[in-house]
């Protein structure tokens, strides 16, 4: 028996490909098939069986083409009506692979659908759990993110409970937990960096498992919980419903243009003009109006958040290499309409001379020294628990998530100072304001950990005794 977890930093997401005897099965595939029909392929192995924990919001899955390709079973739990072919299994029933077997266990609670799959190995023992967003390393999955029906928060946080209570706790100490997401993920709220854990571990040490009543559990994960992320809707329908397969899209995406040509389909198409270069480099140049998301962070979930219309046309700018990489990431999430991507990168935008574009970048040095002599009106694009933590003295803070929001609220007309923690938040920001008519934006280089080496003050907000 072989067990890979196959984790997506990006997403902070975990897949799984379990092989037995000649047969293996994959849990939760991203979008890209390859890597999981390479892996079957070299060791001599047929996919038998995509099972899906429950309808994803945060990415596409890979379920339908990875069926189509290899002819392997698309399996959910009970009611996971689909638009499209799929096993629907009972709760309690069980699927043979080689010589284990793997039951089903419906989990309802992060949404009706989801279902945990309890890996049996060849003696008969309990040994796995690959649990989707019911049960996380350190937490459980947000009970707010079902398609739209009757049931409120409130009615999918108890059931969470109880499914927790009945299906997960009673099983043994020692059985592995694979949960399909880690630490970054907007899933849950309280994720550990492990991708993976003991069940018995998890009952000592995760709140969600340490809950004294039911009421006290909802309470609990109820509580803090932010707004989910708009795309997660969409993605959840794309995958009960279906979707285009992704070799149609990295073909669409896939056409290199000149500058000539990729300014005539932006203006043709009313493309928007995505420009995934580190934040430095796009602070020195780039194309009037382009939206800078770096592909060096965390580029699909901030993708999602920050363009709210998943059929929107999107014209690329990448570093040199990684147009079909790009794709394939806007891929993940749902973004399946790249028109094509500037070829040769931006250089080739600065060598036909056409207009450019500047961030006004500068130093925490130079900040401190500019907050040191004016009232600096400096806004902080992090998080509100990241700012409530410590931030710099009369900061606003404006997360960059709803960004969009506050737009009426920022200057036109004197310098607005916005930083993050590091600088990557900070420069999506610069850059959707400045498409947005702001020129008096100023990027603080490095974030608040720059800031904090410098003679800028430094509060907090936390509670007494926190």
């Amino acid at each position: 028996m072989i067990i890979e977890q196959l984790y997506t930093g990006c997403l902070a997401q975990g897949a799984y490909y379990i092989e037995s005897n000649g047969e293996a099965a994959i849990i939760d595939p991203l979008r890209e098939t390859s890597p999981y029909i390479r892996k079957a392929e070299k060791a001599g192995a047929k996919i038998k069986y995509v099972f899906e924990t429950h309808f994803h919001a945060d990415f596409v899955s890979g379920h339908l083409d990875l069926a189509k390709k290899t002819g392997a079973a698309i399996v959910y739990g009970p009611n996971a009506n689909t638009s499209y072919n799929a096993y629907h299994a009972k709760d309690g029933e069980t699927f043979t692979l080689g010589n284990v077997r793997i039951k089903v266990l419906h989990t309802p609670g992060h949404t009706p659908e989801s279902t945990t799959y309890l890996l049996i190995d060849e003696a008969g023992k309990d040994h796995a759990i690959f649990t989707g967003d019911t049960l996380f390393i350190g937490d459980v999955g947000r009970p707010d993110l079902a398609i739209k029906g009757e049931l409120s928060e409130r009615d999918l946080a108890g059931m969470l409970y109880d499914s927790l209570q009945t299906k997960i706790i009673p099983l043994a100490d020692d059985v592995i937990v694979y949960p399909a997401h880690g630490a970054g993920s907007a899933c849950g709220k309280n994720m550990s960096k492990e991708t993976t854990d003991s069940l018995g571990n998890q009952k000592r040490f995760n709140y969600a498992l340490r809950a004294k009543s039911r009421n006290e559990f909802i309470e609990q994960v109820l509580d803090g919980l932010t707004t989910a992320p708009a795309y997660f809707a969409e993605n959840a329908r794309l995958n009960k419903e279906g979707y285009e397969s992704l070799d149609r899209v990295l073909k669409r995406g896939s056409h290199a243009l000149s500058a000539d040509a990729f300014e005539t389909a932006v203006n043709e198409t009313g493309a928007l003009v995505l420009d995934v270069r580190d934040a430095v480099d796009f602070a020195k140049g780039f194309i009037p109006n382009a939206i800078n998301i770096g592909l060096n962070g965390q580029f699909a979930p901030w993708v999602g958040a920050l363009i709210p219309d998943l059929v929107q046309p999107i014209a690329l700018v990448t570093p040199a290499g990684l147009e079909q990489e790009t794709i394939l990431r806007l891929a993940r999430v749902g973004y399946d309409h790249c028109i094509g991507y500037l070829n040769g990168g931006f250089d080739t935008w600065e060598q036909s001379g056409k207009e450019v574009d500047t961030i006004n970048s500068i130093s925490a040095e130079a900040f401190a020294a500019e907050w040191q002599a004016n009232q600096t009106h400096v806004v902080d694009v992090r998080k509100s628990s990241e700012f409530t933590s410590e931030h710099v003295d009369g900061a606003e803070n404006l997360p960059l998530d709803n960004l969009n929001d506050y737009l009426a609220e920022l200057s036109r007309d004197q310098p607005v100072y916005i930083h993050c923690a590091g600088g990557y938040r900070s420069m999506v920001a610069n850059s959707i304001l400045k498409a947005r008519g702001f020129d008096n934006v100023v990027n603080v280089e490095g974030g608040l950990a720059a800031i904090k080496k410098t003679t800028v003050p430094v509060v907090s907000e936390q509670p007494v005794g926190k």
